[in-house]
């Protein structure tokens, strides 16, 4: 039986695929809100307290967590990792900030050119542009009549805290270098960058479950860190992890049936909870190596994952600013499309061009 490790660092793979599906999971997810203007409105959020953006951006952190740790042990320096995650994050996201204010806003807004120029539209392009003092999501007079009122790219939340796990990542990494250092060299094998992914990954796992269990809670901060760190724990320890068909197949039985306990047997949600924190990982690296054959030509098209997630809110608000009564279907197909375009130009454009620029 194969494990993880024989397929880790393959290139042949099904990670654009699942991004692609999760990223518009993602804009299925805000069709809901953004239509109505409820925060309750998706049927699963309702259901399972979890909605499909939710699980979504879990699957985002995971594949991130085990990808960007094969990027950092790859890496040739610091720099090197450094400039790599850059040029993934920002080149892309300056440009749909730079369309964002120049362009969509002026378009948009229901002031004044001089008054929609104002401090408010800087801090906004100088927060989403860089992340490092978080997010804004208002532009002057910009999806002020719309259901979701003065949000112009919630999406965005999540970027900082991507940004966060992988200066995380760098620090386990050049504590542990640098504690092997300065360590006599007869206890220099007790000093470990493994050792310090495996305490953070499990630590945060049991406070990701705490918070379910004992407190009936999401903490952004502690669920995103988790299924980062679970990722890199993955990537770390892939040796020991069977790629099965039948845990597969077991995994996602447990994961469905407490789904279908809660809705239909009012099993308690936080049980439920606990099974998906549990199961999602593996699930989403079979899906990742073991199903091949044709579904590896989705790999031929691009990554269009991150353009989807940066493009698609906005998108969503147009719709529902230009289509009267807009129904969460409408949203759906509307925004999908332009959203679509939009991310089909950013990684041909932009992303792509941009990633060449690694070597350098």
């Amino acid at each position: 039986m194969n494990s993880l490790s024989d397929y880790k660092d393959s290139r042949d793979n099904n990670f654009n695929l699942i991004r692609f599906v999760a990223a518009s999971l993602v804009l299925v997810s805000h069709s809901f809100p953004l239509a109505t203007g409820s925060g309750v409105a998706e049927p699963l959020k309702s259901a399972l307290g979890i909605a499909f953006g939710h699980i979504a951006v879990d699957i985002f952190f995971i594949t991130s967590g085990f990808l960007i740790t094969g990027s950092l042990l790859r890496s040739k320096s610091t720099p090197s990792y450094i400039a790599a995650r850059a040029l993934r994050i920002y080149p892309a996201l300056i440009v749909a900030m730079l369309l964002t204010v120049f362009v969509l806003g002026p378009l948009l807004t229901q002031f004044t050119l001089s008054d929609y120029f104002t401090r408010q539209t800087f801090i906004y392009l100088l927060k989403n542009s860089t992340l490092f003092f978080g997010v804004e999501f208002n532009l002057p007079g910009v999806f002020v009549e719309v259901p979701w009122e003065n949000a112009v790219n919630g999406s965005l939340w999540t970027l900082p805290y991507e940004v966060k796990m992988y200066a995380y990542l760098l620090f386990f990494f050049l504590g542990a270098a640098f504690l092997k250092r300065i360590t006599p060299i007869k206890y220099q094998k007790w000093v470990k960058f493994e050792w310090a992914i495996a305490f953070t990954a499990l630590t945060s796992l049991l406070l990701h479950l705490s918070n379910h269990v004992y407190l009936n809670r999401f903490d952004d901060f502690i669920r995103l860190f988790s299924f980062f760190f679970i990722g890199s724990f993955c990537y770390i320890y892939a040796s020991v992890i069977r790629m099965s068909s039948r845990t597969f197949l077991l995994l996602t039985f447990f994961g469905l049936a407490s789904a279908v306990g809660v809705v239909y047997f009012e099993l308690n949600k936080e049980t439920f909870m606990v099974t998906y924190i549990l199961t999602l990982p593996y699930i989403v690296f079979y899906l990742a190596y073991i199903p091949n054959g044709i579904i590896r030509r989705f790999n031929n098209l691009g990554d269009y994952s991150y353009g989807i997630y940066i493009y698609a809110f906005p998108m969503q608000q147009m719709s529902a600013l230009l289509i009267s009564n807009v129904s969460v279907i409408q949203m759906i197909f509307v925004s999908g499309v332009l959203t679509l375009l939009l991310a089909i130009g950013s990684w041909h454009l932009v992303e792509k061009k941009a990633l060449k620029l690694k070597p350098f």
